[in-house]
Formats: structure tokens, sequence, C-alpha cells
């Protein structure tokens, strides 16, 4: 016979193995009862219910003797349903506790996963009494023991970073030289073969789309589909199962063996990471934890609290001004840095959780301060998506010290420059410049801008450049979804073309991006598989496209060595040229030596006038990067740019007399050249640039 249940403590949350049993602690202001029920190894048959015997400030809690780790179990929270009241209690569905570090199975959206009868006109105020407990995701008891040997994070400063978006699955789901059991996994990602070739394309840290436990929508499952990218979470401290090649909590030892390996290569892992949302939608979504166990402390509710707010445009907001929400976001950022050695987060749709208890955006939202004083965060990469679709939402630049940012603006003007749209150079030349503008004013550096052209929403690389509009009709919306105004040019030609003269456009205007990418000032952020133009057929929207549409194909890869090559030369020209990721703010002004840390110059080797900015048809400039300016010395750099449609001869700016020849290092017209093989161009000389290219030219520290 079991021994009774003890009455354990309240703290920490979630389930916690200690001496000869495990200690349970559930957070519910609501409930009148919470239970924990443990199930058989297959997590199908209940064998055991325990109601938790102490409440404490809203915490019930106990401790189950000899309970072992790997032990299957959920939560039963009894108290009223009451939806026109906000509050949904149905001790018939079982529930994951929001603490669980690890499931036993991935959820996929299903009939059992709704609190109320399905089909009835009373939608969601008819409680459904049906048990599900066959049926529903199991919590694991998890033991965190785990071998890190020297583990260390790499640390790599944030102004030197080159970060690389990529999913867990579609990165690694047909890597050649990843055993066939592997691929699609942490232990794949972590498997030498995709090391190598992070490592080879010289990137410092791989940014993972959600790997926190979430769920499919049942829409997407009766379609035949599934929720790829993951920006539907329910569980906050557990790595998604899918993505495990063993269950349970063997699944969060490989999790950490991954980090493990990438730290040894040198690689920071970042998480992409959803907290403004959970899977459970709005009023008529599932209930497969926080609505079942306090939903109005979890949400943010409408004035009739049987509906949600949402500033997420999925169906609910979370409530992070609350203290027992926040205090759940604060404890999972902890552990994943603390349990699970990752490096930073990017948070998505930021704002959401950004706002106060009125819902306004505020930097002194519990959230942002919460997170300002935390002395474990604080040694961690924090990127925010600075925008929501709530009142006020589009935050760019409003984050506070402390934060980088994924700079919208900067992608829509590079890729108005690209296209050639009118009066695009002024905005162009402030983002290539790290958007002092921007971010200045907060106290930020440049590295406050995380720069891209593409990330997983959206067109990638090869399909910006290949496609006016948008194609998702395999995501069986009538090609509704995805944003319809993308700042796309297709070159002449909507789709794949056998035309050699925009194939050659199309391949210049990538190494266009790519190279405006790698030498702004700020971080670059590159797509995975951008690099060797992986294409999503026109679907901007692929979050459902669990398949070849999404996944990298390493077959096209073979063909695409040379892009592949060009983006590691700019690599390694990054971090060779310091000039080109100083983590300061260019002025154009003298210092004392008489020396400009940039000037801005047109095609004919004088300095632009104000004419010239102001004037739309303007698409050519060069900006000369003087290397002996700032704190670390180096070589000066001469970026040439020509969006215009014909072949235009820059005058190279005049130099002091005896400077060195400068060396023609990218020229996106033909490549890239090493140092030794690159073309020379003598000081205020002449270098003729396509239409539709730019050029680098590095001139030796000294000159």
């Amino acid at each position: 016979m079991s021994e009774p249940c003890q009455p354990g403590r309240p703290w920490p949350l979630g389930a916690t193995v200690g001496a000869g049993g495990v200690n349970f602690a559930v957070y519910s202001g609501v409930a009148a009862k919470v239970e924990i029920c443990l199930f058989d190894a297959d997590g199908m048959a209940e064998t055991r219910r325990i109601a938790l015997p102490c409440r404490s400030d809203a915490i019930w809690h106990g401790f189950v003797p000899g309970l072992q780790p790997g032990a299957k179990y959920g939560l039963r929270v009894h108290g009223p349903y009451e939806p026109e009241s906000g509050v949904r209690c149905n001790p018939a569905k079982l529930l994951l506790d929001p603490y669980a570090r690890a499931l036993d199975r991935a959820l996929h959206g299903a009939a059992w996963q709704y609190a109320y009868v399905l089909g009835n006109e009373e939608q969601d105020l008819l409680r459904d009494d049906t048990d599900n407990a066959g049926e529903a995701a199991k919590c694991v008891v998890v033991d965190h023991a785990f071998d890190w040997g020297g583990d260390a994070p790499p640390e790599i400063p944030m102004a030197r970073s080159v970060f690389y978006e990529l999913h867990v699955k579609g990165f690694t789901r047909q890597l050649p030289g990843v055993p066939q059991e592997l691929r699609g996994t942490y232990a794949g990602l972590a498997n030498p073969a995709a090391i190598d070739y992070l490592k080879g394309l010289g990137v410092t840290a791989v940014e993972l789309l959600p790997v926190h436990a979430f769920n499919d929508e049942r829409r997407l499952i009766d379609l035949g589909l599934g929720n790829y990218w993951g920006y539907n979470t329910v569980g906050f401290f557990a790595p998604d199962p899918r993505y495990s090649s063993q269950a349970g909590a063997a699944g969060v030892a490989e999790f950490k063996g991954m980090v493990k390996a990438l730290h040894a290569a040198g690689l920071e892992v970042i998480l992409d990471v959803v907290y403004n949302h959970t899977a459970e939608g709005n009023h008529l979504g599932p209930t497969v934890c926080f609505k079942g166990i306090d939903n109005g402390a979890f949400y943010r509710l409408a004035p009739d609290p049987r509906y949600y707010i949402d500033y997420t445009g999925t169906g609910n907001t979370v409530d992070a001004s609350n203290p027992p929400t926040l205090r759940l976001v604060m404890d999972s950022l902890r552990y994943w840095v603390q349990e699970m050695h990752v490096d930073g987060f990017r948070f998505d749709l930021v704002p959401a959780i950004g706002r106060n208890g009125a819902g306004e955006f505020d930097h002194r939202a519990p959230f942002l301060a919460a997170v300002a004083q935390d002395p474990v965060l604080r040694r961690v990469k924090l990127i925010a998506e600075p925008w929501d679709i709530g009142e006020n939402g589009y935050q760019v630049g409003g984050f506070p010290a402390g934060w980088s940012e994924w700079n919208g603006r900067y992608r829509d003007a590079v890729r108005d420059f690209w296209r050639s749209s009118e009066g695009a150079i002024r905005e162009f030349a402030a983002r290539l410049c790290g958007s002092a503008d921007i971010y200045a004013g907060s106290g930020r550096n440049p590295e406050a801008s995380v720069n891209c052209i593409t990330v997983h929403d959206g067109f990638t690389l090869h399909d910006l450049v290949s496609y006016n509009d948008k194609h998702n009709e395999a995501n069986q919306e009538e090609n509704r979804d995805g944003e319809s105004h993308n700042r796309s040019w297709n070159c002449g030609e909507e789709g794949e073309t056998a035309d050699p003269a925009i194939q050659a456009l199309r391949e210049r205007q990538k190494r266009n991006f790519l190279a405006t990418l790698l030498v702004s000032r700020g971080v670059p952020l590159l797509l995975g598989g951008d690099e060797m133009s992986r294409t999503q057929g026109g679907n901007n929207n692929a979050y459902c496209q669990d398949n070849e549409v999404s996944w990298v194909d390493w077959e096209r890869a073979r063909q695409q060595q040379p892009l592949i090559d060009f983006v590691r030369a700019l690599t390694q020209l990054r971090q060779q040229l310091p000039v080109l990721r100083r983590n300061q703010w260019l002025t154009g002004d003298e210092d004392a030596q008489g020396v400009r840390d940039i000037g801005w110059f047109s095609v004919w080797g004088q300095e632009m006038t104000q004419e010239e900015w102001d004037d739309p048809a303007v698409r050519c400039v060069a900006a000369l990067l003087d290397g002996r300016c700032g704190d670390e010395p180096g070589a000066t750099v001469l970026l040439a740019f020509n969006a215009s449609r014909d072949a235009v001869t820059f005058t190279l700016p005049p130099q002091p007399e005896g400077s060195a020849d400068w060396s023609l290092r990218i020229d996106t017209a033909q490549g890239h050249f090493g140092a030794a093989d690159a073309p020379a161009i003598a000081a205020g000389g002449q270098l003729e640039l396509q239409s539709h290219a730019m050029a680098v030219l590095v001139q030796p520290t000294g000159s």
C-alpha cells in the first residue's frame, strides 16, 4: 500500500525530485482541490490519484513518497466551470503541469483537448464531463543530473555575433552524414555533419525556432497539415518531444547534449521563445493547461470575461503583468539558462508581454522591470521582436537598455533600395550605419539593431528575388494568409525561369542582399538556407508546411556551393575588418587627427550633396569607413552601391598622397576575391559596377 501524501512544500513549483520521493506544487487561485494523477509506463492507464493536501497562498502542494524520476503524471483541477465569469475548471480533463520539465508525447490538436461539448449550440458554456485521461499527453518527472563536463558559454560579444536562424527538424531532416534515426532531432543538430557546416559558414550562434512544447491546431490536423514553426506553446519548461530521438526525460538530456556539443564548437544557442500567448486560443480553443488551472490569472480577459483580449492574433494574450504569470515566465527563462545552458532568447511579439496592467506598453511594465534587474538574465542575449497587433504595438526602437531588437525598418529599407524604389537612399544609408536615429536615443549602441533581410516569416532570399506575389495555396487558405506587401521583386518573371539574364540578375541580387547584411553595422541575422538558395516556391507563410517546402534541401545545396562560399567569404571579412562590426555610432565628424569615421560620396568621387540625398532618382552611393577610427584600428573599407538599372563607373574618393591601392574583395557581379588574388585599384582610380551590384574594397592599415 502506498504511503500517504505528505504536506511537502510550496516551492519550487512543478515536480521536484527529493530524498525518497517527489514534491508537487501547483498554483491556482480558483481551485477547490488539485489532484496529481499518476499513470503506468505507457501513459495510458491511471494508476493512482492523489489530492494535494496543503494550500499556501494559492499554491497547492504535497510530497509523494516513493515516486521516482520517469513517473508520468497530470493534473485535475476541481472548481467552478463558469466561462461567463472567466473561470474554466473541469476535473474531467487531465491538464499539463505548467512547470513540467518533459512530456511523454507531442501534442496534436484533437477533440479530447476541449473542455466543452463540441458541436453544441451553447459552445463553451456547456461543460464536457467525458474523461480524457487516456488520450491526454502526460508530464514526466525529471531528474536533472547531467554530465556537463567542462561546458562553458562561448560568451561571444553581441557586436561580434552572426546569428543563423534555423529549425531543428527542417535543418537536419535531409542532412547527409546525420544517421537516419537522428535526423530532425536535437541529437541530429549536435551531429558533426551539422556542426561542421555551421562552423564552416562562419556564424557564431544558432537561433532555434521554438522548441518549447507546443500543440498543433486541430484545424491544421483536419487539413492534413501541422504547426511546423511551433509558435503555439503550451509547455514553457519542456523541450518539444517531436524533436527528440528518445522519449520522456531522455529528451531533456538529449537537448542538453546538443547545447554541450554546440558550445564545444564555439557556437551559442539562442531560443526563439513565445511567452505572449499559448496554444489554448480563444474562448472556443482547447483546454490543456492554463485555462483549466486558473484562466483569469494566466490570460488577459476582456470586459466580458468569457472572452480574451488578443494582442497577438492567436486568440489570447498571456498576462505577464499578473504576479503568478510573471513568475512562471521568469522561472522559465532562468531554467533554460541555468539548467539547459542556453545563451539567450529571441522573444516573439514582446510588446504583448511588455504591457502593464492597463494594457499599455511601458518600460516599467512588470515583465521588462523584472528582466532588467534579474542577475541570471543579465548575462545572456535578449532580443525582441518589437511589435504586436495591439494599440501602439509597433515598438522598433522602443525597448530599454539591455535589449536588442529585430530591426524591421532595416529589412524594409534594404529591400526597397535593391528593388530600385524611388527615394530609398537616405533610409538605406541610416540602416547601413546601425540605425542611430532609432537606438541612440535610448543610450544603446549599434548592437541593439539585429539586422535581417529575411526570416522564417516571409519569403526566403531566393523567393524574394523570384516572386512579386505570395503563392500560399498549399496552406489551404485560398492564398489569403501571409503578408501581401513583401517589397520583393521577381527581376522580370514570376517564379522559376529559364531566362539566363533573369537568372544572372537574381543571383546578383542575392549576393547584394547578403553582402549588405554582412557589412552593415549592427548584428546580422541570416535565415538558414538563404546561403544555398532555399526556396518555398513563393510561399511566404509556410508555418504549416512540415515537408519538403520547408526542409533544407541539401541536394540543392550542392548546386549552390558558389553562393555558400560567398557567404563564408563575407563572414570572414566581417571578422577580419573591425570597421564593419564596431559597436560605436558613426558621426562623420573629424577627430583630433582630422580623420572622419565615415564619408559619403557620389559616383563622381565627390561628397554627397544635400540635393543628391534628397533626389528620389539617386540610386548610387559610396561609403568610406576609415579604419583608423575607433577602439580597434584596422583597414579602411569602401562600400560602393549601385541599385540603378544601368552600369555605372565610380570615381573612388580622393585619398592622402602615398595611399596604398584599394583591394577589391567583393564585387557582387563577379563574386568574392581572396586577399592574394583581389584586383587592385589605385587610390582615386575608377571602379565599374554593373547594374544592381555592390563592391567592397579594402585599403591596408597605415595607408
